[in-house]
């Protein structure tokens, strides 16, 4: 059997057959049992330092802290398993007598400057900082430019259009609206 035969007899094959729905069937079961295997597992939980004023601490710094994975919660509400790391991190941490500033330090030593919700005004910062008012500027001059360039200027009326001006203006019975009487004017 040659080849143009083999690929003529597979397009003639009804797609209900009942091998087609086997294979089907075989690769979405195997999609399905295989997302929770997939799936990230919940983190422990968190277990709070026995020094209330310590404790305290690291709660300030969670709120200061990004998140890696979610980018815009802090790891303080973030449900992810690296934000709980990072909060056992901070926690170790401040439990072995580090100050606030060594933990961020130590922080922005592993994940750089954006973890820090305020990262510092440095020159290596300064996109992060001024990045957002120089789109903005950039932006509104594009607008600004755009603007006037797209204004066409209006051509003078031809001498056949001013007399035509002329005989409506000039006429009694013109009115802007057909329908209108006089006491709608």
């Amino acid at each position: 059997m040659n080849l143009r035969a083999l690929s003529s007899e597979r397009l003639r094959r009804p797609p209900s057959s009942p091998r087609g729905k086997g294979i089907l069937a075989a690769i979405l079961a195997a999609l399905l049992l295989s997302n929770p295997v997939l799936a990230e597992p919940p983190p422990a939980p968190d277990a709070p330092l026995a020094d209330a004023a310590q404790e305290a601490r690291a709660q300030a710094l969670f709120e200061e802290v990004r998140c890696v994975v979610c980018q815009h919660e802090s790891i303080a509400d973030s449900p992810a398993g690296i934000a709980a790391d990072m909060r056992r991190l901070v926690r170790e941490e401040i439990a072995s007598g580090k100050t606030d500033a060594a933990v961020r330090d130590d922080l922005v030593r592993r994940w750089g400057d954006y973890i820090l919700f305020r990262p510092p005004f440095r020159l290596s910062t300064l996109l992060l900082w001024l990045g957002p008012f120089l789109l903005a500027l950039g932006g509104g001059a594009l607008l600004i430019l755009r603007g006037r360039a797209s204004r066409p200027l209006p051509s003078p009326l031809s001498e056949a259009e001013e007399a035509d001006l002329r005989d409506l203006v000039g006429a009694e019975s013109f009115r802007p609206d057909p329908d209108a009487n006089r006491s709608h004017d």
